[in-house]
């Protein structure tokens, strides 16, 4: 069965073509300014096409949403082109994974629903680098043992620069040292690094509080900067919250 899944976030909206289980094509686009449902069928026909995607060979669309306004805009121009209506799944799909909690966003349970599918009997950590740096926690069981939220990277990248009247747009990448004896090289050093201790440090508490040593799953837009960087985190997948978006509606 191919489906295509949907992941509306709050930067970006990222699509996935499944074949079964399998993610075979991805794509990326910016969620701002939002969109009308004739601009995104448009759009999204244009990725088909690009893509060499047949609208009439996908069985099913999977739409999970953090942001309200464009989960009704994204399901008229889904319903355009397949003429069916997408299946909508939030923290209230039932799954292997107990939310616990109703204020628990879509895309942190999808990553948890992802977790538990794909490392089974352990209990596992999914930080993503996303608009907001989030670390979630997850049992062998499927009980949702906690959350973290802080400021995303980019986000508080794109703050310091904009509230600042001297330090420039830079290239979110490893420093050449942590040191830095230029604007550009101390910036790097203190969005790398200081996120990187921030990162280790929660792997850390949140290893003490469940008295374990949990399995660690690293997605999101930069999780690729920060991956090679220290062993706490054990698989960097940038599909991971597509994936939990499958789990919880290929059964729907």
């Amino acid at each position: 069965m191919n489906s295509i899944v949907i992941n509306v976030g709050n930067s970006n909206i990222r699509f996935g073509l499944f074949n079964g289980d399998n993610c075979d094509i991805s794509w990326v686009i910016n969620t701002k300014p939002y969109r009308t449902a004739d601009e995104l069928y448009v759009q999204m026909l244009m990725l088909y096409q690009t893509y060499k995607i047949d609208p009439k060979e996908i069985d099913k669309v999977i739409i999970g949403s953090v942001v309200p306004q464009l989960t009704k805009v994204m399901s008229s121009g889904i319903k355009k082109i397949h003429g069916t209506n997408p299946v909508i799944v939030d923290r209230s799909t039932p799954s292997g994974v107990q939310a616990k909690s109703r204020q628990m966003g879509t895309d942190i349970y999808a990553n948890l629903v992802a977790a538990h599918n794909l490392y089974p009997n352990r209990k596992k950590i999914v930080i993503d680098f996303g608009t907001a740096l989030t670390a979630s926690c997850v049992a062998e069981t499927g009980e949702t043992l906690g959350v973290i939220i802080a400021p995303g990277i980019v986000t508080s990248l794109n703050s310091l620069i904009n509230q600042t009247a001297q330090l420039p747009d830079i290239e979110l990448k490893k420093p050449k040292s942590v040191l830095g004896l230029d604007t550009v090289t101390c910036m790097q050093s203190g969005m790398v690094y200081g996120f990187l201790g921030m990162v280790e440090g929660f792997v850390t508490r949140i290893n003490e509080e469940v008295n374990d040593d949990c399995f660690v799953v690293a997605t999101g837009g930069v999780s690729h900067v920060y991956k090679p960087l220290t062993d706490k985190i054990h698989v960097m997948d940038r599909l991971h919250t597509l994936k939990g978006l499958y789990f919880l509606g290929k059964d729907l």
